[in-house]
């Protein structure tokens, strides 16, 4: 009995000693955040006579206004407001497309095998270690021979080239799950190529698709290389928005303006997470086990 409940108390201890742990991790990786958020609150007197970690004097939301309105770019002082609706031109077209590319892509070279579908999924597993860097030339040439004027067009068509590999990757993973016996009962029924996709396969894979659509917004969102290359003047993503005004070194260095605009710029992404976290984690693991 005494034994039982040392042996009751000391995983007691461990499990607390585990969550404190855990607790002063949250605390360490969340300190920037606390810092970003306080400090955008603040007023410039009041940032340099306080220190990192104390409280607004008084909650101000000067600064987030001129964030989204009125904050000099580098390009123009037009503000945040415009470079959050290009990202979104540029994201939400990309996502959907090479989200619904890839489900095809990895429909076919799960399921209907054809001469060199492994060499081509080899391929792709290949393009997804290759680094922004090396596809920026070659990228560049092909934007120039397809001659696309429009930045936005340019970016959405970018991200969706490098983002394929990797949406066809998550759901190739997750089809070879599929029981061999529901394509062969679709198929003795008549379902074809299409009908068995969009009726069958595709009403099944929503744990694939939010993963696929939470990876792509992340990834399209937060890129900045593609942005700055491929994009120019008043076309540009957010990021490349962001990058400027924080560089922007005329005038006395607004250090609340900085951090209200890194906020809107990290917004989306953190809401994506928030909300649908637990679908990507979720839809991860989805194909890890057949059957």
């Amino acid at each position: 009995m005494a034994d039982s409940y040392r042996q009751t108390t000391q995983a007691k201890l461990a499990r607390m000693g585990i969550y404190a742990m855990l607790f002063l991790l949250a605390l360490w990786f969340l300190a920037p955040l606390y810092v970003m958020l306080t400090t955008s609150f603040k007023s410039l007197d009041d940032i340099r006579s306080g220190n990192l970690l104390s409280l607004p004097q008084s909650f101000s939301l000067d600064a987030w206004k001129t964030a989204w309105d009125s904050a000099c770019t580098g390009v123009e002082c037009g503000g945040m407001k415009s470079y959050f609706g290009n990202s979104l031109k540029m994201m939400i077209p990309a996502v959907l497309i090479s989200t619904l590319l890839g489900s095809l892509n990895g429909y076919v070279l799960s399921m209907w095998r054809f001469k060199g579908s492994d060499a081509f999924f080899m391929a792709l597993l290949i393009g997804t270690f290759l680094p922004f860097q090396v596809v920026i030339l070659p990228m560049a040439q092909v934007l120039g021979m397809l001659g696309l004027e429009n930045s936005t067009g340019r970016l959405v068509l970018v991200h969706v080239i490098y983002g394929l590999q990797f949406t066809t990757l998550f759901f190739r993973n997750y089809y070879v799950t599929v029981p061999s016996d529901l394509v062969k009962a679709a198929r003795i029924d008549g379902a074809g190529f299409f009908l068995f996709f969009f009726k069958i396969l595709l009403p099944i894979s929503i744990p694939t698709i939010m993963v696929c659509l939470i990876w792509q917004t992340t990834q399209i969102w937060n890129d900045f290389l593609f942005g700055v290359v491929f994009s120019s003047g008043d076309g540009q993503p957010i990021t490349v928005a962001l990058n400027n005004l924080v560089n922007t070194s005329t005038g006395v260095k607004q250090y609340n303006v900085d951090m209200a605009a890194a906020i809107i710029a990290a917004l989306p992404t953190l809401l994506v997470y928030i909300v649908g976290g637990k679908f990507f984690v979720r839809g991860l693991t989805a194909g890890a086990v057949k059957g």
